[in-house]
């Protein structure tokens, strides 16, 4: 991003690099407009005007969302595959020669093309691509943040003094002095200042020292320019200004309208003011005098050229644009237009269906301003709210919303924008209130589904909140309405006990026995799904492969449907199970895929969903700093928000970490808060499942009672639910409590239990408690055997801290340690987590278009990435990864 004052020279510096790359690059160009920036994806379809015919050669599914975006088709397309389809087509490109995108006036890029290029950049890695940008601000904390970017600076005085000297030869010494003290190195104001010299507006006598101001000056000397030319000539300049793409075509069909003759054209030419660019382009020296121009005509003027305009636009953009022509003439005469606002809100709607949302928001914003009735205004905002939410402009969307409940009601708004303010809440706000608006907006929609789906939310909401009796209201209030699309009906129970709360207020226990799982992986993986468990209260139900299985259905189903957006969340839910399951590996290539995308399109409590789970690995891996760090991100977004379900996971990791790292009484006092009433991290869910935790933190520090509350705690959840973890660490915590031969008895259920193995990290962690004790009762050669399975578990994980308290019991047993076994370091670490990702999909058979789009990254790059995959695992075709274990040590098998 070239950065810097309007006439520092960005744009000649463009053309600069244009003209030199000329001969090597493909040059895919384009330039930001006022007027364009109204119009969706205006500067994509400028930008890739010269390879349109390649579009077709992309995999179906980008052609389509791409050719929606530029107006080709009917086709709408998740944003983010807009963004993959033009991530691709670049790459493709670059593959016959290096590429150079050029934007200039990048401030002015209308917002769905700007979203694109900036998910273009961020994810360009080895291909030979530049992009190069122009805009007037330091590219961080906007949409090109994390660009890098250069600072366009004035001339020293010496060059500055040689520039005056070529534009004004006749210019003696003490004018010179006063042009290059005036114009403060920019060389466009070096330039024009000398006409100001001659008109006398700049003191003969400046204060030595004072730096002076370049915009009022460079205004002044345009405006010199401006007023000497003739009233017809001024006209074309506004016309020219008004249209400001540069369409000759138009601005003189527009200007016979307005009665302009070749001589007015001829006279605005000789001034220099414009110019004629190649492809019958008309445009202004500089973006300046386009300004300087426009905002010093009266307001009659302005309404005379814009509705002159609008007469005469013909073209594919003519229904795009004409409404934005008529709306400025509408507000140049200070009135409502209805004509205008339907105008509008019909483009809005066109830009909404090719996936241009931002754009449609902005067009309702502004039909909402020449709505003559307050109540249309009311609508077109509620409507402006909801496609602003959805091209993921939180701030611009509550904004709307405020604005539209201000001129109407909350119930009447609520209905227009599909409840959007508890959708807005839920996701970025306070659960509670979000709570309170979706049990509310429920009753007030039409839609069977869209009144579904804010009940199921609400449910969450209540979850997330930690709110047990809100959840079971929000149970019944959703099960009173129409479901007419709900298939398996009589599932309905188990779901409500699923979802109904802590065990303490439990309903009646449902035998889940009585329904097969398929049955329940069909349902929820299908209509349902929006009421799947999230995934740790799936965990403490012990139905973790059930949801995984559901999950993995629909992300299968995802991956058909293209809907990027929605594949890459439905991957993020799986990193808990993954966890459970001890698949760690691909649990952190998930967590951290998910935490980018989360933050991309600023979904705040998937980001801490995400960081959370990146916690909890942590705290197992033993990096406490990287807890910390998750954890405190975790609770300052969590906390003012009152989700106690993200700030309990983020307690819950800081008690792991302290208890696995041998502080048992920090790791308690803070474990102990999760079942703490008023707590902010106080969560019924998650004190189930750090139970054995606190129980383990309770013992080693010397507190029994506190242990025996999460025995009894544990063994009300495992006779609610029967689930194998559940009965396990029951067990555990009781052998924990006793001595001598029940402690053994009890150690021994533990590891009985049917189904406990499956959660590897939790079994092992048994074998360890169960060595620890049979060492201390001096049974050596028993010991062994279970400090051995858990070492070989803990080691292929990669749980640090454990691995080192199982060494020391080995070696307190009296066993000699190989190197070998000491050694900690995870061999799944070869593998960066993005190599992971390409590797495990390419061994699935996925090509490497298939791979970035799902990781919406190019095909060169899942290239580059398994060209680094293959040496790291010793293989040499994608064929061999069908015999790599991703979850054990990247080994070959077969």
């Amino acid at each position: 991003m070239l950065w810097g004052d309007p006439g520092i020279g960005k744009t000649t510096l463009f053309g600069y690099v244009a003209d030199a790359a000329a001969e090597d690059f493909t040059v895919l160009r384009c330039r930001g407009t006022r007027l364009e920036s109204g119009l969706a994806f205006a500067a994509l379809h400028e930008l890739l005007w010269p390879v349109m015919e390649r579009i077709s050669t992309l995999p179906e599914p980008q052609a389509k969302a791409l050719n929606g975006a530029l107006g080709n088709s009917g086709d709408t397309a998740d944003r983010f595959l807009i963004g993959v389809a033009v991530l691709t087509l670049v790459g493709e490109l670059a593959e016959k020669r290096p590429v150079l995108i050029m934007a200039d006036d990048a401030q002015w890029l209308d917002e769905p093309s700007m979203q694109c290029l900036a998910f273009v950049a961020r994810r360009l890695r080895n291909e030979p691509v530049v992009v190069l940008l122009t805009g007037h601000e330091d590219p961080v904390g906007g949409p090109w943040e994390g660009l890098p970017g250069m600072r366009i600076l004035g001339l020293d005085d010496e060059d500055a003094r040689l520039l005056v000297r070529a534009a004004a030869p006749d210019a003696d010494e003490a004018a010179i002095r006063q042009i290059v003290c005036a114009a403060a190195g920019n060389p466009l104001a070096l330039q024009e200042l000398p006409s100001s010299v001659v008109a006398g507006d700049i003191s003969t006598h400046p204060i030595v020292g004072e730096q002076i101001a370049v915009g009022p000056r460079l205004r002044r000397a345009f405006d010199i320019q401006i007023e000497g030319l003739s009233t017809a000539a001024r006209t074309a300049l506004l016309l020219t200004a008004a249209e400001d793409r540069g369409d000759r075509n138009t601005v003189r069909q527009a200007g016979g309208v307005l009665g302009l003759g070749t001589a007015a054209w001829d006279e605005a030419l000789r001034s220099g003011l414009l110019t004629m660019r190649p492809g019958e382009r008309i445009g202004f020296r500089h973006p300046l005098i386009r300004a300087v121009v426009y905002e010093q005509a009266p307001l009659a003027e302005r309404q005379a050229v814009h509705r002159a305009l609008a007469a005469v636009l013909t073209g594919e953009k003519a229904d795009e644009l004409r409404p934005w022509h008529l709306a400025a003439a509408v507000e140049a005469a200070g009135g409502p237009d209805e004509e205008v606002a339907r105008l509008l809100e019909d483009s809005a709607h066109r830009s909404w269906a090719r996936g241009g949302c931002a754009t449609a928001a902005r067009a309702l914003r502004r039909a909402a301003k020449l709505s003559p009735s307050t109540e249309d205004a009311a609508r077109h905002l509620a409507h402006g709210a909801r496609a602003a939410w959805e091209a993921g402009q939180v701030d611009v969307a509550r904004a709307m919303l405020e604005r539209a409940e201000r001129m109407s009601s909350e119930i009447t708004v609520a209905a227009l924008s599909d409840g959007l303010r508890g959708l807005l809440e839920f996701a970025h706000g306070d659960l509670e209130s979000a709570y309170r608006y979706l049990t509310r907006d429920m009753d007030l929609m039409v839609d069977p589904g869209q009144a579904f789906k804010l009940g199921s939310m609400a449910v969450r909401a209540a979850w997330a909140a930690g709110q047990s009796g809100l959840q079971r209201e929000a149970l019944a209030h959703l099960q009173k309405l129409p479901q007419p699309e709900f298939p398996n009906v009589e599932l309905l129970p188990l779901l409500r006990q699923w979802w109904a709360g802590d065990c303490e207020s439990c309903p009646d226990t449902h035998d889940r026995a009585d329904v097969p799982s398929g049955q329940i992986v069909d349902w929820l993986s299908t209509s349902s799904w929006r009421l799947m468990p999230p995934a740790p209260l799936g965990v403490a139900w012990g139905i973790e492969c059930v949801l995984d299985e559901a999950l993995h259905r629909k992300i299968d189903n995802l991956r058909h449907t293209d809907q990027v957006t929605a594949l890459t969340l439905a991957l993020a839910q799986t990193v808990t199970l993954d966890i459970a399951q001890g698949l760690w590996t691909s649990a952190t290539a998930n967590a951290l895929e998910g935490l980018q995308l989360a933050e991309e399109i600023v979904a705040d409590h998937l980001a801490s969903q995400c960081r959370n789970c990146l916690g909890w690995l942590a705290a197992a891996r033993g990096d406490q700093h990287a807890v910390a760090r998750y954890a405190a991100e975790t609770f300052a977004q969590s906390v003012p928000q009152g989700g106690r379900a993200l700030s309990a996971a983020a307690e819950w990791n800081l008690g792991m970490s302290a208890l696995f790292t041998g502080r048992a009484e920090e790791a308690l006092d803070r474990l102990v808060r999760l079942a703490e009433r008023g707590h902010h991290s106080a969560h019924p869910t998650f004190a189930v499942l750090a139970a054995l935790d606190t129980a383990e933190a309770a013992v080693q520090a010397g507190q029994p009672a506190k242990a025996e509350e999460q025995a009894r705690l544990l063994r009300r959840w495992a006779e609610r639910t029967n689930a194998a973890w559940a009965v396990s660490a029951m067990h555990v915590v009781q052998a924990l409590l006793a001595s001598g031969a029940e402690a053994e008895k009890q150690f021994r259920l533990a590891l009985e239990v049917p189904g406990a193995a499956s959660r590897p990290f939790a079994h092992a962690r048994t074998r360890l408690l169960y060595g620890e004790w049979l060492r201390r009762a001096r049974r050596r050669v028993d010991a062994r055997i279970q400090l051995a399975e858990a070492a070989e578990t803990f080691r292929r994980l990669g749980a640090a801290p454990l691995l080192a308290r199982v060494q020391a019991e080995q070696e307190l047993t009296g066993q000699q340690l190989r190197t070998t076994e000491t050694a900690d370091r995870d061999t799944v670490t070869i593998l960066t987590p993005q190599e992971l990702r390409v590797a495990r999909l390419a061994a699935e058979g996925l090509t490497n278009r298939e791979i970035g789009a799902q990781l919406l990254i190019s095909p060169r790059t899942v290239g580059h990435h398994l060209s680094n995959v293959f040496p790291k695992l010793g293989i040499v075709s994608r064929a061999d990864l069908a015999r790599v274990d991703f979850e054990d040590g990247l080994r070959l098998t077969g």
